[in-house]
């Protein structure tokens, strides 16, 4: 009988997936999971042994963050930059706190879920938009009280093959993939990526994922984005989700991403998107103009993580293009005041880079003490812009193209909490102010057992 026991609690550990796995986790964490259901094999082994750990695993992070802004807030800054100079502003906020909940059926059965407060709030929001006279509208970022950030069920038949159906995080670029607060050193996730891409995007739809010694890969078939809701400063972010209680599926689209450890303590990674987003609208074209208008988004993404030697370096690439933007930006310049659409000028392509590193100072004092505290001091620098490449007809706002500067440092008192505080800078171009910043925040994230 023991026997019998031990030979399925082995074929568990080959075959099953892990419980947030296919979530774009770094290797120790996965680790972590098999070294779980070793310690499940260990006790059905044992009769005389403690109770088998529970199935039920709950989770989460959060982050708290102050921020001190040496420039103006006013919608005008970047009309008149002469007159907002001297201009500061502070703000608190609390840019995400999730709670996760997840649960082993057994048979390689599992689900997950995450639910998420973006800003303490619901997703709803009012803002005073820049180049539309200062007027107050309200945004909605996606339907409903509160955002679902995961909902699956999935099914894993051996490492190397799980499927996942329902809603989930699509894995295109650095921080979509590695979102968590402890996985980047900025008090707030990187900028540029954080203003192109949906950030944390998710969708729903089925993914497929597993992984082979080195290598680790996952396909996904999603709805693609609404061209609606494409904008100047965000490129194509807010064509992400929905603002009505369901999301429109009549264009789909996919997305891959491929990740290589064969380098110790080095991640590479490569993503990408493809969908067309024009017909993906509540509102369908009727001028024959717009017939073959096709709004083609293509995403391209690489990026790579070590971490050795007490470094820390991240680093990140992204190119997207986006067919017909002329025309989407006349359509949607076209609607009424009180549709979802921001009715801006849309760019064709925009970009997003970066990289920074971070080295533990205190592995210099470190002699067999406490090897879970760490203290990193961190540089960072990105070059974005979502409008980076336009159209004869749309207009440019040069003021979305930038640089941005970081240095700071990030204690870890234990691998789940850190405490962060920067200095920062965007430099942009001479005929605006630049926007300097010093920010302070305190962050979690990890897996309760019950």
């Amino acid at each position: 009988m023991i026997r019998k026991v031990g030979a399925m609690s082995l074929g568990l550990m080959l075959c099953a997936g892990a419980l947030y796995g296919g979530n774009g986790t770094e290797p120790e964490q996965e680790a972590a999971r098999t070294a779980r259901l070793k310690s499940i094999e260990k006790v059905e082994h044992t009769p005389e042994a403690a109770p088998k750990k529970s199935r039920l695993t709950l989770g989460g992070y959060g982050e708290a963050v102050y921020s001190r802004n040496f420039y103006s807030d006013n919608y005008l800054r970047y009309d008149s930059p002469q007159n907002y100079k001297n201009d500061t502003h502070g703000r608190f906020d609390l840019p995400h706190v999730v709670i996760m909940l997840g649960y082993d059926f057994g048979k390689g059965w599992t689900m997950g879920t995450e639910i998420e407060f973006e800003h303490g709030g619901t997703e709803s929001a009012v803002e005073i938009e820049e180049h539309e006279g200062g007027e107050y509208e309200a945004e909605v970022e996606r339907g409903g009280e509160v955002a679902l950030e995961q909902f699956w069920i999935q099914k894993s038949f051996c490492p190397q093959f799980n499927i996942k159906l329902g809603h989930m995080v699509v894995p295109v670029g650095m921080t979509n993939a590695h979102h968590l607060p402890t996985e980047f050193f900025g008090v707030y996730r990187p900028e540029g990526e954080n203003t192109i891409l949906p950030c944390t995007w998710h969708e729903t739809g089925v993914s497929l994922w597993g992984r082979a010694g080195q290598w680790r890969y996952e396909v996904m078939l999603l709805p693609g984005l609404d061209s609606d809701r494409f904008g100047s400063k965000d490129w194509v972010k807010g064509g992400a989700g929905s603002p009505y209680e369901f999301k429109i599926a009549n264009a789909m689209a996919g997305a891959f991403r491929v990740d290589n450890y064969s380098v110790k303590g080095l991640r590479l990674s490569l993503s990408g998107y493809a969908g067309n987003s024009f017909s993906n609208t509540l509102k369908q074209a009727t001028n024959a103009v717009y017939d073959d208008v096709k709004g083609t988004v293509l995403i391209g993404s690489f990026d790579f993580c070590y971490d050795a030697h007490n470094w820390v370096a991240r680093g990140n690439f992204d190119y997207g293009h986006l067919s017909d933007a002329d025309l989407i930006t006349r359509y949607n310049q076209s609607f009424s005041k009180d549709s979802p659409s921001p009715k801006q000028p849309v760019a064709s392509d925009a970009i997003a880079t970066g990289v920074e590193a971070g080295y533990d100072f205190l592995s210099l004092f470190r002699k067999g003490g406490d090897k879970e505290q760490r203290l990193y001091l961190f540089g960072r620098y990105e070059y974005y812009d979502s409008m980076y490449k336009t159209a004869k007809a749309v207009t440019h706002y040069t003021e979305y193209g930038r640089q941005r500067l970081a240095v700071g440092l990030n204690y870890y008192p234990m691998k789940e909490i850190v405490v962060k505080g920067e200095y920062s800078i965007g430099l942009l171009k001479s005929r605006f102010n630049n926007e300097p910043a010093i920010s302070l925040g305190v962050a979690y994230a990890g897996f309760f057992n019950l």
